[in-house]
C-alpha cells in the first residue's frame, strides 16, 4: 500500500513536467508540418530550382574482401542533408523547439543509392528518423551495410593492394533536379571517408591506406538529364596484410623446398633416396598450390605472385628429380656396358673438379701410370687356387702328396737334391728336372698378375664413373641452389616494391585527409 502511494506521488509531478508539454508541442508541430504535405513532390519553390543534397560517408568497419564471393561488406552510415522549404517553422510558436525527429517514410527523400551494388539490394538496413531543423533542413543518417563490386587484381597476391570505390547517385532525379555535393563543415569540404577512431574496428586482413571522396561529372558520356551524369564516389585504397600467408604458406613452402636442394649432399649412388625425398617435396608443394588455389579468384587474366613462386619451386624440384636419375645412371655404369672417352675423363675428372674446388685423389687426376694397388695375401692364394682349378680333377686326385702340397714345394725339393750333392752337374740335372714345375709356377704368377691388373683397371674405371656422378652432382647443386636463392629473392623483391601509392590519385597533390 505505502509503496504504491509513493510511486503515484512520484508520477504525478512528472505529468506536469515541461517534457510532457514539449512532447505535446512536438506532436502539434509534426501534425502542422505534415498537413497538406506531399512526400512525392520535390521541394522546389520554382520551376528551375535545383535541390542541393550533401553527402558524407562514415566508415565503422571494413568487414572483409572476399575475392571468390561477394565483395567487401562495409557497415557505413551515409549522411544525407537537404532543405525542404515546406518544413520550416518558427521555434517561438512551439516552445522554442529547434530540432524535430520526423519518420523518414513521411518526408521527401532524394533516393540516393549505391550504384555499384553487387547483391542488387538497394534498400538500407533501417529507415530511421530524420533530424529536421527549424529552417527546413533535414539530416538523414540511415545505417547500411554496403556490398560493392570492385575489380580485384591478383598479380601480386598476397602482397597486393586494391582500389574499391562506392559510387552513390540518385535513382530518380537528374542533375537538373538535384545537385549532389560533398558535405562542408566549418568552411571545409569533407573530401574523405570519415573514420571515428573510437568507433572504428580494424580489419585483420586489410589496412586502409587512402580514403578520398570526389564528385564525378560524366559530361563526356551523359547529359544533365541522365541519371548517371553526376556521382559522388568514395574510394577505399586498401593494402593486404600478408602475415597470415607468410607464416602459414610461404615460410613452410620455402623450408620444404630447401630440403629438395639438400638431396645433392647424398652419395651419388643413392639415387633412389634422392628421388624419394624430391618426390615427397613435390607432393608437399602440390598441397600448398591447392591451398593457394582456394584463396585466389578463378581468373585467367593474371597469375598470382605466390602461384608463380610455387610453380617455380615445382619446376626446380622436377629438375632435381631428373638430375638424380641422370646421376644414378652415370654412377652405376661399368666398363662392361660403357666406355669412358678421354674427353669426358679430361673434363669431368681433371678440369671441373679443379674449377669447383673438389678434393680428388691424385690417382684420379693424374694419368693412369701408377701401379695397381697391393692386394692381400688372401687374394693371391685365391688366385693361385683358381689357377690350380684349371687342371682336371682326375689329375688332382692322382697327383702325389707333395705335388698337392704346392708347386713351390716340389720345385724346392728337386733343386735341394742337386745342392746336396754339391756338384754343378747334379745341380743342372736338378734344374732340368724342375723345369716343368718352374714353368708352371711362372705361368701361375703371370696369370695372377694379369688378373689383378684387369681387376684393378675394372675397379678404377668403376670409380671414375662414380666420380663423374659426383662432379655432375656438384654442378647441379650449385646451379639449383643459385636458381632457388635468386628466384626466391627476386620474387619477394617484386612483392616488396608493390606498395600502395603515396597519393590516392596520380598527379593530384591533395592528400584528401583532415
Amino acid at each position: 500500500g505505502g509503496g504504491v502511494e509513493r510511486e503515484l506521488a512520484l508520477l504525478l509531478p512528472m505529468l506536469d513536467s515541461p517534457s510532457v508539454l514539449c512532447r505535446n508541442q512536438e506532436e502539434k508541430l509534426l501534425n502542422d508540418l505534415m498537413t497538406n504535405y506531399n512526400r512525392n513532390l520535390r521541394p522546389a519553390q520554382g520551376e528551375g530550382d535545383i535541390i542541393n543534397v550533401t553527402l558524407k560517408l562514415t566508415l565503422t568497419n571494413l568487414i572483409s574482401l572476399v575475392s571468390r564471393a561477394p565483395p567487401p561488406p562495409t557497415p557505413s552510415p551515409l549522411f544525407q542533408k537537404w532543405c525542404d522549404y515546406r518544413l520550416q517553422w518558427d521555434p517561438d510558436k512551439y516552445d522554442n523547439i529547434q530540432i524535430l525527429r520526423v519518420p523518414s517514410t513521411e518526408v521527401w527523400l532524394p533516393d540516393i543509392v549505391l550504384e555499384n551494388n553487387i547483391d542488387g539490394v538497394f534498400e538500407i538496413t533501417l529507415y530511421c528518423n530524420t533530424l529536421l531543423d527549424s529552417n527546413g533542413c533535414l539530416l538523414w543518417m540511415p545505417p547500411a551495410i554496403y556490398r560493392t563490386s570492385c575489380a580485384i587484381f591478383v598479380t601480386y597476391f598476397p602482397f597486393d593492394w586494391q582500389n574499391c570505390s562506392m559510387v552513390f547517385q540518385s535513382q530518380t532525379y537528374s542533375a537538373n533536379e538535384i545537385n549532389l555535393l560533398l558535405t562542408e563543415e566549418d568552411g571545409q569540404t569533407i573530401e574523405w571517408i570519415v573514420i571515428d577512431p573510437e568507433a572504428f574496428t580494424e580489419n585483420g586482413e586489410w589496412a586502409i591506406k587512402h580514403r578520398p571522396a570526389k564528385k564525378i561529372v560524366n559530361a563526356e558520356r551523359f547529359t544533365p538529364d541522365d541519371l548517371g551524369y553526376q556521382q559522388v564516389v568514395f574510394y577505399l585504397i586498401i593494402q593486404r596484410k600478408p602475415l597470415f600467408y607468410v607464416i602459414n604458406i610461404i615460410v613452410p613452402c620455402v623450408l620444404i623446398s630447401s630440403v629438395a636442394v639438400l638431396v645433392y649432399f647424398l652419395p651419388a649412388k643413392a639415387g633412389g633416396q634422392k628421388c624419394t625425398v624430391s618426390i615427397n617435396v613435390l607432393l608437399a608443394q602440390t598441397v600448398f598450390l591447392f591451398l593457394i588455389a582456394q584463396k585466389v579468384p578463378e581468373t585467367s587474366d593474371a597469375m598470382p605472385l605466390i602461384g608463380k613462386y610455387l610453380t617455380f619451386l615445382l619446376v626446380v624440384t622436377v629438375v632435381i628429380v631428373a638430375n638424380a636419375v641422370i646421376v644414378l645412371n652415370v654412377s652405376l655404369r661399368t666398363p662392361n656396358t660403357h666406355a669412358m672417352s678421354q674427353k669426358v675423363r679430361q673434363i669431368c675428372l681433371r678440369r671441373l673438379p679443379h674449377f669447383l674446388g673438389m678434393h680428388m685423389r691424385r690417382s684420379d687426376m693424374a694419368p693412369r701410370l701408377l701401379l695397381a694397388r697391393r692386394r692381400s695375401s688372401l687374394g693371391l692364394m685365391v688366385k693361385a687356387d683358381e689357377y690350380m682349378l684349371w687342371k682336371a680333377r682326375t689329375e688332382l686326385v692322382f697327383e702325389k702328396q707333395k705335388e698337392r702340397a704346392g708347386l713351390m714345394k716340389a720345385v724346392l725339393e728337386k733343386i735341394g737334391k742337386g745342392l746336396e750333392n754339391g756338384c754343378t752337374q747334379h745341380l743342372c740335372h736338378s734344374l732340368v728336372q724342375a723345369g716343368p714345375e718352374i714353368r708352371a709356377c711362372v705361368d701361375a704368377c703371370n696369370h695372377i698378375a694379369k688378373t689383378l691388373r684387369e681387376q684393378n683397371d675394372f675397379d678404377n674405371e668403376n670409380e671414375e664413373w662414380i666420380l663423374v656422378g659426383r662432379v655432375i652432382d656438384r654442378v647441379c647443386f650449385l646451379v639449383m641452389a643459385s636458381l632457388f636463392v635468386l628466384g626466391t629473392v627476386s620474387i619477394f623483391l617484386m612483392a616488396h616494391f608493390n606498395q600502395a601509392p603515396a597519393a590516392p590519385f596520380p598527379g593530384d597533390p591533395k592528400c584528401y585527409l583532415p
